[in-house]
């Protein structure tokens, strides 16, 4: 007898439907599993038939073909499992076959039957209900990820005997009930407060315009200066997630494995923050089964690389794309994927190698030709991809002791959240969510600028030499500045602030030692 479970696969973060065909026929006990599968699919027979007999049935001493189609499209993982017993207790008549045609199948088997969870349910899942199908079998500890899709019928399953009954129309099935969103009622937990960061101003300025717009940031300065600390601190001021932003979150941390929320769904935007010696495949993604890597998992959220120089320079390279687009592909030999990565990246350094290039208080003991290998590791145009460079002096001690009351990051958020309001309302029509994500016809029919507005950014576009793309950049940071003053309008103050922060590569990339 053949009997047929849909079940669905993931191809970068996208699911396809994947047909378990199941054939029991009279001859010599064999078992054959076709469908390009890999290791872990191949291994499924010796769970299946361990979770079958455990289970108190009845493991069919026939020939046993199983297929996985479409034939021509690699599968991966152990989430077939269940779909396969079914398919093979429906096939050999130990189950009733009638749900099975409503169902999607998901789920990986232990040896005594129980059924473990999956990694990347929730990208199936959408993608089955964009199918039309709307009755999901999954794994007791995928179920509170799989219900916060609306109009799905979430079953969850302990093991197999449980499922078979349900089958049998011996149980009543229990659906969990939907998950409705609600973003969290306080910040993200980070490692610092902006009212315990003393001094840094202008700094701590710039990383609110960054977090307001999701601009990319770079901080520059001497070892102490509180670089790293303002960085800590970051989390605690990005904006509010969006359902929509969670999801896309949610599913990157679902294929990759790493979702630990208790709540089935990210709640507060990711900071990835992988150290220097990092690979390329860790950073951009890939690999043998081509997964999502750091940029990726930052995607609605931070990227933030600490000693930006001591990164190999084909990392920083491989940033220039992801940064330009809000996406990467990643190739292989055997697969080709899109991952999104639309991050905010932030980035410290100091100016050379001792640290103290540029510094009022501390003599620099580089020589000209260390400095200049030293800063040549950044390109122009990643730096070019940079909205808002920071140089950061050394505290001073009266700074250190003074107890004049310091912004909280409870104070800043808000002043963020608002900003960001206005720039969800303004662009819904288009499907982005703050400013940085706009291109440059875009950020020309959106950002209205005043007359003298734009004559101050045609001198300073001039004097500077800056890019087209160095344009755009300035352009869309004063429409985050004209945000969190609340204006309709990008004024001249706005174009001002937003002018200075682009200065500094040409004190230190662009410097001379005439």
């Amino acid at each position: 007898m053949l009997a047929k479970v849909l079940s669905f696969g993931l191809k970068g973060i996208e699911g396809y439907p994947v047909l378990v065909e199941t054939d029991v026929y009279n001859g010599l006990p064999a078992y054959e599993l076709v469908g390009l599968g890999d290791t872990a699919i191949k291994e499924s027979k010796e769970r299946v038939r361990s979770a079958i007999k455990n289970s108190g049935f009845e493991y069919p001493s026939k020939r046993i073909t199983v297929n996985l189609a479409p034939a021509d499209l690699k599968k991966e993982g152990p989430l077939y499992d269940l779909a396969i017993a079914v398919g093979l207790l429906a096939a050999s008549e130990q189950v009733l076959p009638e749900l099975l045609k409503y169902m999607v199948v998901f789920g990986e088997l232990s040896l005594n039957g129980d059924i473990r969870p999956v990694n990347g349910i929730l990208p199936m899942v959408i993608e089955a209900r964009r199918r039309g199908f709307n009755f999901m079998v999954v794994p007791e500890g995928n179920a509170q990820e799989a219900s916060y899709i609306q109009d799905v019928k979430i079953l969850p399953v302990k093991n197999l005997l449980e499922l078979t009954e349900i089958l049998n129309k011996t149980r009543q099935p229990e659906f969990f009930p939907p998950s409705a969103w609600k973003a969290p009622q306080d910040s993200k937990d980070a490692d610092v407060d902006f009212k315990d960061i003393k001094g840094q101003e202008k700094a701590k300025r710039a990383m609110e315009i960054a977090a307001a717009g999701m601009h990319n940031i770079l901080l520059i300065g001497s070892p102490g200066s509180g670089k790293s600390m303002l960085a800590k601190a970051l989390p605690g001021i990005l904006p509010d997630l969006t359902f929509e932003e969670a999801l896309e979150v949610t599913k990157m941390h679902s294929i990759a494995g790493e979702l630990e929320d208790d709540n089935g769904i990210i709640r507060t935007r990711p900071f990835r923050s992988p150290h220097h010696m990092s690979s390329a495949v860790a950073v951009t993604g890939g690999g043998i089964k081509n997964r999502p890597g750091e940029i990726s998992l930052a995607h609605c959220g931070v990227l933030y690389f600490d000693e930006l120089p001591e990164f190999r320079r084909d990392i920083l390279e491989a940033l220039r794309q992801p940064l330009e687009d809000g996406k990467i592909t990643v190739s292989r030999a055997n697969s080709k994927v899109t991952y999104p990565a639309d991050v905010m990246f932030v980035a410290s350094m100091n100016p050379c190698p001792c640290g103290n290039f540029g510094s009022e208080d501390v003599e620099c003991r580089c020589t000209p030709t260390q400095i200049s290998r030293y800063l040549s590791k950044i390109s122009g145009p990643l730096l070019d991809r940079i909205d808002l460079h920071v140089e950061m002096s050394r505290v001073k001690y009266d700074e250190l002791r003074s107890n004049e009351k310091q912004e909280s990051s409870r104070e800043v958020r808000g002043r963020v959240n608002a900003a960001r309001k206005m720039q969800e309302k303004r662009y819904r029509s288009i499907g982005k969510h703050c400013n940085a994500q706009l291109n440059t016809a875009e950020a020309k029919e959106y950002c209205a600028i005043e007359k003298q507005a734009q004559e101050l950014l045609r001198v300073a576009f001039e004097k500077m030499k800056l890019s087209a793309r160095s344009y755009t950049r300035i352009l869309l940071a004063a429409r985050t500045i004209a945000d969190l003053d609340e204006s309709e309008t990008v004024g001249t103050v706005h174009i001002a602030e937003a002018v200075q922060y682009r200065s500094l590569d040409k004190k230190y990339w662009g410097f001379s030692y005439d």
